[in-house]
Parts: structure tokens; C-alpha cells; sequence
């Protein structure tokens, strides 16, 4: 399906989030029309969970690649870098 045909169906392509800050993690997820949380998606929001400092997802479910009904969510692993 192409980009323009998923959005029509209302689906969007899951990218792949491991490794980037959870500040680039959640814009990039929302560029992609998809709503990055924790694991716990009834706990805290990811803004409480990952201040102060900088955090880094470490793995994502579901998978890049994976396509999902729109503004679905993306649940992410994550920990603090050291030294910050």
C-alpha cells in the first residue's frame, strides 16, 4: 500500500524508535500519526516518567514496520543516559 493509500485507510507504519532520545521518540511517533507511551499506558505520562535528564528507548513494541489503525499506541522501554 502506498504512504497516500495508508492514509486514506486510516493506517499508519510504525518507525523505528530504539535509540533515539523519548522526546524524538514521541515527535516522531506523532509524525507518523501514532501515540508513543509507556509500557504502563494507565501510569504516569512519559513527561513525568522521563524528567529531569535524558532518556533513550531501548525497545519498542510493536515492531518497526508494524502498521496500525491511527493515533494507536506505541509502547516503549527506556532509560536514562549516564553522566546526565
Amino acid at each position: 500500500m502506498t504512504q497516500a493509500g495508508a492514509r486514506r485507510s486510516g493506517e499508519s507504519e510504525v518507525p523505528d524508535l530504539v535509540g533515539l532520545t523519548v522526546h524524538v521518540a514521541r515527535q516522531t511517533g506523532h509524525d507518523a500519526g501514532l501515540v508513543v507511551t509507556s509500557r504502563d499506558v494507565d501510569g504516569p505520562p512519559l513527561s513525568v516518567l522521563t524528567w529531569p535528564g535524558t532518556w533513550v528507548v531501548t525497545a519498542q513494541h510493536p515492531p518497526p514496520g508494524t502498521r496500525l489503525p491511527r493515533w494507536e499506541n506505541v509502547m516503549i522501554d527506556f532509560e536514562k543516559l549516564s553522566g546526565d
